[in-house]
Order: structure tokens, then sequence, then C-alpha cells
């Protein structure tokens, strides 16, 4: 799998309420991609284990940055479709949470 080690992960709440939203943009040397997450407060709560929001979004692309150039990132998404494509998304977040 890739390793993503280099990016930066830059995390920007733009809205809160009942769905969470957020600009984030990810550079690799001199090459950068930017997306829109979404996630709703339930599943931001379980997930956050103290952490906040932005530590969330940023831990959860990290795990992404693993798995896929950030290229195949979509640019629009809910976080909860993250589980969809990689099913232990929540059991491994937590080690990406204590990376930080």
């Amino acid at each position: 799998m890739p390793n993503r080690k280099l990016a930066t992960v830059n995390v920007e709440r733009i809205r809160d309420g009942l769905a969470l939203r957020f600009n984030v943009s990810v550079r690799e040397g001199s090459t950068a991609t930017r997306h829109e997450v979404t996630m709703g407060v339930d599943m931001m709560r379980r997930l956050a284990q103290g952490r906040s929001a932005e530590e969330v979004i940023e831990a959860a692309f990290r795990f992404l940055l693993e798995r896929e150039p950030k290229e195949l990132i979509l640019a629009r998404f809910d976080a909860s479709v993250i589980a969809r494509y990689f099913p232990e998304f929540e059991r491994e977040l937590p080690n990406y949470l204590a990376r930080r």
C-alpha cells in the first residue's frame, strides 16, 4: 500500500449542526487535492475518543492515504462511506488518532 507519511493534511471546519462539514486539503510535494467532507455528529461522537472533529477527519484521511493515492479520494463525500470501501475503518481509526 502507498506510504503517505509525507502528506500534509489540513482540515477546516466550515459548518456545525447535525452534519459537520469540512474542507480538507492534502499536499504531497508540489501537488495538492481538495475535498469536502461531511460527518454526522453521532458518528463523530462515537469515533472521537475525546478528540476534536478536525482530528477525527485528519485521522480518517491518514487512514485513507495509506490505502490509496490522494487523487483517488473522492472530492466530496460523507465520512460514513469510508467503511463501505474499507470495512476495517472504525476498528482501526483509534490507531490513527493515537499517532497524532
